[in-house]
């Protein structure tokens, strides 16, 4: 029997010439796959622009005990390629009922909540985005935009598709004020470190 430990690592990044070509995301992914290998894991990696087969990573998913998404984030969430394969993905999980039975919610227990049918029970999600937005924006509600908000408040809409399924959801990583230099070097050195943190790898 196989007890190697799977990641999945999905880069959700999309492609403008001559204006956002990728090569941060990428390099937030090859540093993930790069310290995932180092920790004895077998690394699955889908890049969402390259196409994909929704059978294949409906497999990937149930493979693997951990999933990693890299995104930019353009104009407030994810490229529209990652939304699009989160609805093919999903709705082949929900086909198979292999990513979760129903909503929750029964008929004949009314105390069911809602989002709490998954079958993915044991598996941890975590998002790693850039974002243009400096680090203040967030958890300030001095700030305009986000009025006191968190990333992980920002980034709900992606980890609640995880979480519906019964998938663990851990601190988000993020990479801010990417055009005007705010530390990207540092913090993708640093990115290894937060790995091993919210996955208890050291």
């Amino acid at each position: 029997m196989n007890t190697t430990k799977k990641v999945l690592l999905i880069n959700a990044h999309l492609t403008y010439p001559n204006r956002s070509e990728g090569l941060l995301n990428q390099a937030f992914h090859q540093k993930a796959k790069d310290f995932f290998l180092s920790k004895g894991f077998e690394v699955l990696e889908t890049k969402v622009e390259d196409g994909y087969h929704v059978d294949i990573e409906v497999e990937k998913h149930l493979a693997a005990d951990i999933i990693v998404l890299q995104t930019p984030i353009n104009w407030f969430s994810t490229p529209w390629i990652y939304k699009k394969y989160v609805d093919e993905v999903f709705d082949g999980g929900f086909i198979k009922s292999t990513f979760f039975e129903n909503d929750g919610r029964t008929r004949q227990d009314p105390t069911r909540q809602y989002g709490t049918g998954g079958k993915m029970m044991g598996k941890k999600f975590m998002v790693s985005s850039t974002w243009n937005a400096p680090k203040e924006s967030f958890d300030n509600s001095d700030q305009l935009l986000y009025e006191g908000r968190s990333t992980t408040d920002a980034l709900i809409n992606i980890t609640t598709t995880y979480r519906f399924c019964g998938v663990e959801i851990v601190p988000d990583y993020n990479c801010f004020d990417i055009y005007k230099d705010g530390g990207i070097s540092g913090t993708l050195e640093r990115y290894p470190e937060h790995l091993e943190k919210v996955f208890n790898l050291s």
